[in-house]
């Protein structure tokens, strides 16, 4: 059995990066998202293990002493990580892993693990990206400006992964990411490791 590979999907709010990739683990069994533990409480229709990991901060600091998150963050007073055991046991059973994780998230990972694949997600415009980000209708102005300048500063690491996918149309953007997975598990040495016997009975002497 081939090993899975590890991705990262990277993308400023309002990209749509959680519904794109919500629907392309759908639509492919052979790709799953991580999981990640944090300490935040558990809100209502939450389940452990399901939406988070949930533990709290002693657990967390435990898990930090004895290295085990591919990469962690602090955002406000909780903190958030992927667990590195995980993530690599389910490589190794051949399922493809999906990091949903910021540009900074994503450097800690390839840091750790440099055949990860990166992927960000962008708007077809800043235009796009602002009514989508006001089309919640949760947020005042200054929390949207705010937003704003925060995604113009996110989107200039795009430069620092491997493919870019625009989201303009929602099912162009959802094939391009799953022509990725596709041509990433046709590469030379993941079909030599998964058809192992069949290249040594094709190159055997008659």
């Amino acid at each position: 059995m081939s090993t899975g590979t590890l991705y990262t999907v990277s993308a400023p709010s309002g990209a749509g990066k959680t519904s794109l990739v919500k629907a392309l683990i759908e639509a492919d069994t052979q790709v799953t998202v991580s999981v990640s533990h944090t300490t935040r409480p558990m809100r209502p229709g939450e389940i452990d293990g399901i939406n988070y990991h949930f533990v709290d901060h002693d657990g967390f600091a435990g898990m930090l002493q004895e290295s085990a998150f591919l990469e962690h963050a602090q955002v406000f007073e909780n903190f958030y990580g992927t667990s590195k055991a995980w993530v690599e046991e389910t490589l190794a059973s051949g399922r493809d892993v999906i990091l949903e994780i910021d540009w900074q998230g994503a450097q800690q990972v390839r840091k750790l693990m440099p055949e990860t694949v990166g992927i960000f997600i962008l708007p077809p415009s800043q235009q796009a990206l602002h009514e989508r980000l006001t089309g919640r209708g949760q947020d005042d102005q200054a929390v949207i400006d705010k937003r704003m300048a925060q995604a113009i500063d996110e989107m200039s690491h795009y430069v620092e992964t491997d493919y870019l996918v625009i989201n303009d149309d929602f099912t162009t953007a959802l094939n391009e990411l799953r022509a990725i997975m596709v041509a990433e598990r046709q590469r030379l040495a993941r079909q030599q490791e998964q058809h192992a016997g069949l290249l040594q009975s094709l190159l055997r002497s008659q």
